[in-house]
């Protein structure tokens, strides 16, 4: 991390129109709420350039009093992750895509789950499944993003 920016945390899903932007922006909140200035970005794996979030995504985090309506997806290139600080991913599999991607930055790249709990698991797509869906996963995102905050917090010797 360089002095002279915030960290940068960059999630990466599948088609960054879900579960990357979702948590990306609950990870912005949980940085504002703390006053704690972060950079966070969202990119998928197999993105379509520019395509809008989800409406269910966008729904499930207007609840939450997160806008993801002017978000477009961004497709994962190698930059991306070496520009950040730590990459969290929804899955094992996005994880290895990744690494890939940019083989060293090992140390700088977990799942999400794995990242804030200790546990590995993936976090399942809501695609397609309905705005309950989308809901329960943007619960499950927001426990793992608050984790994960208070863990690169600790790590870098600052109160969260």
């Amino acid at each position: 991390m360089s002095a002279d920016r915030p960290p940068r945390i960059l999630l990466v899903c599948t088609g960054n129109t879900c579960r990357s932007p979702m948590a990306a922006g609950l990870m912005r909140r949980a940085a504002e709420r703390r006053g704690i200035e972060l950079e966070v970005a969202s990119a998928g794996t197999a993105a379509a350039p520019d395509a809008p979030a989800a409406p269910e995504a966008v729904a499930a985090l207007l609840e939450k009093g997160v806008d993801l309506s002017s978000h477009r997806a961004r497709r994962l290139e190698a930059p991306d992750v070496e520009a950040a600080d730590l990459v969290l991913t929804m899955t094992a599999a996005h994880r290895d895509r990744v690494l890939e991607l940019a083989p060293g930055a090992r140390d700088r790249v977990h799942t999400l789950s794995e990242y804030a709990t200790g546990e590995a698991s993936d976090i399942p797509d809501p695609l397609g499944a309905g705005l309950e869906r989308y809901r329960e996963t943007a619960q499950v995102l927001e426990r793992l993003v608050e984790a994960a905050l208070d863990r690169y917090l600790q790590e870098r010797g600052r109160p969260s």
